[in-house]
């Protein structure tokens, strides 16, 4: 019932006027979206690549005007430009959704979406980087893999997420497990049905460990994305068993959560990602993030009830 609230919350244009006027949120949001402009982006992108890697994200989602869909998709062709000129591209990729690309349009939506990622993909490779196409909620599984293995065709590196609470996932990772296929593998932060997913937790990371021994097992790179030391250490456990020097897979956690660990992992010589989200479309992934972990929704509410 709680990631429902969240996830209408995340939807709803009140609570999102309540929250972008609401100066005590700041501290919060900051702590989760670099910022709203790519020169914050970037500033976190050059402090992160000293010892990490990065994937940028230029928020936005749910796209309903083709217009916007191109400004998107401009603001990704710029900031890889912006990459390679600063000589970041060899450690910073890029994450995109398609329904911020125009893939919910009314009209030619799927056709719009890969044009406009097939535009990132060839700004990315020029660059000299790379491209993960994110997943959404379980509607749209069918329409983003579809999608990328379209891009596959020409950018065979093009990245896919993949999520551990989708009953369909293990069948997905076994079809994505190829040579030269990158997939990340997360739990997943949708409000999805138990007739498509697993709800509970001790379920879900079960999930998400078949997944991996499939990934780990595969001739791909997994991407493993995950906060949990336990799920952590499984991995580093099923990369040793199935072969994967520290070059074989990554580890990927999100902008401002555990950045310690970020750091030790990366101290060990393991590969560490960090997934940074910026621009002015922050809110939904902001409400997303609260539901997560119920230590920063309690803050939140205070912030709220103190104004």
């Amino acid at each position: 019932m709680l990631r429902s609230a969240i996830i209408a919350a995340s939807r709803s244009r009140k609570c999102r006027s309540l929250v972008e006027n609401l100066p005590l949120a700041r501290p919060i949001v900051d702590r989760f979206v670099a910022g709203e402009r790519v020169t914050d982006a970037l500033a976190a992108t050059r402090e992160l690549t000293r010892d990490r890697l990065v994937t940028l994200d230029h928020l936005g989602e749910d796209t309903q005007e083709r217009v916007q869909a191109d400004a998107a998709v401009e603001a990704y062709r710029s900031l890889l430009g912006t990459l390679a000129d600063e000589g970041l591209a060899a450690k910073a990729e890029v994450s995109v959704k398609l329904s911020a690309l125009g893939r919910t349009l009314p009209r030619d939506g799927d056709k719009i979406a890969l044009e406009g990622a097939r535009a990132i993909c060839e700004a990315a490779a020029s660059a000299g980087t790379t491209v993960t196409v994110d997943m959404e909620d379980h509607t749209t599984v069918d329409a983003t893999l579809s999608i990328v293995r379209e891009l596959r065709v020409d950018f065979p590196w093009v990245g896919a997420v993949l999520q551990a609470y989708l009953r369909r996932t293990e069948g997905d990772c076994a079809d994505l497990a190829g040579p030269g296929s990158r997939v990340r593998l997360c739990k997943g932060a949708y409000d999805e049905p138990a007739s498509v997913a697993y709800r509970d937790r001790a379920d879900v990371d079960a999930s998400y460990v078949r997944c991996l021994k499939i990934l780990m097992h595969g001739d791909g790179y997994p991407m493993v994305a995950t906060h949990d030391p336990r799920l952590i250490a499984i991995a580093q456990d099923v990369a040793l068993r199935a072969g994967r020097g520290r070059e074989g897979y990554e580890h990927q956690m999100l902008f401002g959560i555990r950045a310690d660990e970020q750091q030790r992992l990366a101290a060990r010589g393991l590969r560490m990602r960090v997934y940074v989200p910026y621009g002015g479309e922050w809110y939904p992934y902001f409400v997303r993030r609260l539901g997560e972990r119920p230590a920063n929704l309690a803050f939140f509410a205070r912030a709220l009830v103190g104004r």
